[in-house]
């Protein structure tokens, strides 16, 4: 009997195995591509449409609401910040009444994740506290005749001026780490990636720098209010307030060799005003009692009641402003800055050199003109919110 021939059978056989398999092996890699090109498709658009948050520091010489609390809030509430901290200085305020300013208002907005440290109470030039008010004789003033600190008595501790202003207890607590150290230990930590905004006296700033110049490179940018380059000054005829202060501390931080400043002097601010009808529309838009009773006691609003005509202006907000939308800028130009410490009537006036100047000094991009529609575009959605 002859041995039947299998080949054909075992070769057919093997063939329709290895095209079976190999149609699912097809199959397998397109499912795993197809479910690739989904999910990097589905994350493309996201990553492009949802940037990373710009990591801010503020330095504070905190008030209530206008100008330094409405700063801090817009950067608070921005879903493009990422406020690491607020570091209150002197300025405005003594350092107690301003941490318990930030406090309350951080209470407001239930943001008490955002640390709150305290920084810099002195100045400089020694006995200046107390000399301020002789020198309103010896070099005169300006239209401005606000003192700051110096103008009232230091409080004893952060919870007597948080009890004083607003009758009640906290419900947060300072950080127990010093507002320099927090700035040399954040800066490190995001190496290139935070941005300074400092819209008080800049002694925090200048502390920092000093007790480790090894993160200047390491800063990104640092924002300022200050300055009155091609304008009059305000507390002075000359200078304006957050340098006026500490002049030495403002000369330190612009001399410093950052990658990049930006300042917003009186030359801008001033160009947008805050009248009654402003303040008016407002107070329309809040909502929260905690706020009502703020804006309702604000230092703005004997003056309104006095002269309904009266105007100031909300100076730091437009540094807030600009980190959130850079595009608000339409004027600005790129000088070498510097700041006068020579004790005299030109005390702690600004320069702003188009010509050669000094050595040491460091340019600094300044701001002349900013949209007025978008910054209180910002404000009045802030305001909506609370």
């Amino acid at each position: 009997m002859p041995i039947p021939e299998f080949k054909p059978f075992v070769c057919y056989s093997l063939t329709a195995i290895f095209s079976w398999k190999e149609a699912i092996l097809k199959k397998f890699f397109c499912s795993v591509m197809a479910v690739v090109v989904f999910c990097f498709g589905a994350l493309a658009p996201a990553s492009a449409a949802t940037p990373a948050k710009e990591k801010v520091i503020l330095s504070a010489d905190m008030v209530d609401l206008f100008d330094d609390g409405v700063a801090m809030l817009m950067l608070a509430k921005s879903p493009k910040v990422d406020l690491l901290g607020v570091a209150v200085v002197i300025g405005n305020t003594w350092v107690e009444t301003g941490t318990a300013s930030a406090i309350r208002q951080l209470e407001g907005i239930k943001r008490t994740d955002i640390p709150v440290m305290m920084g810099v109470n002195t100045v400089h030039r020694e006995g200046r506290m107390a000399a301020i008010q002789d020198e309103k004789t010896q070099f005169g003033r300006g239209p401005d005749t606000h003192d700051g600190a110096a103008g009232y008595p230091q409080p004893k501790s952060w919870k007597d001026a948080y009890r004083a202003a607003y009758n009640a207890e906290p419900t947060m607590e300072p950080s127990k780490e010093n507002a320099v150290d927090f700035i040399i230990r954040q800066v490190k930590a995001n190496p290139h990636e935070v941005t300074i905004v400092a819209i008080g006296t800049y002694n925090n700033l200048a502390a920092a720098v000093q007790k480790d110049p090894s993160i200047v490179p390491l800063i990104k940018r640092v924002v300022y209010m200050g300055g009155a380059f091609f304008w009059n000054g305000n507390v002075t005829p000359q200078a304006e307030f957050n340098i006026w202060f500490d002049p030495e501390a403002a000369r330190i931080a612009w001399r410093t060799p950052f990658k990049e400043q930006v300042i917003f002097p009186l030359d801008a601010c001033e160009k947008i005003k805050f009248t009654k009808k402003r303040y008016d529309a407002l107070a329309a838009r809040l909502k929260d009692p905690h706020f009502q009773t703020m804006f309702a006691n604000h230092w703005t609003m004997p003056k309104f009641k006095e002269n309904p005509e009266w105007n100031t202006f909300v100076w730091d907000v437009l540094c807030a402003a600009y980190v959130i939308d850079p595009t608000i800028i339409e004027e600005e130009e790129t000088l070498p800055v510097d700041v006068n410490t020579v004790y005299s009537p030109n005390y702690g006036s600004t320069l702003a050199y188009r010509g050669i100047p000094p050595n040491g000094t460091q340019k600094a991009r300044i701001v002349f003109k900013v949209n007025e529609e978008k910054v209180w575009k910002q404000v009045n959605d802030l305001f909506d919110t609370m």
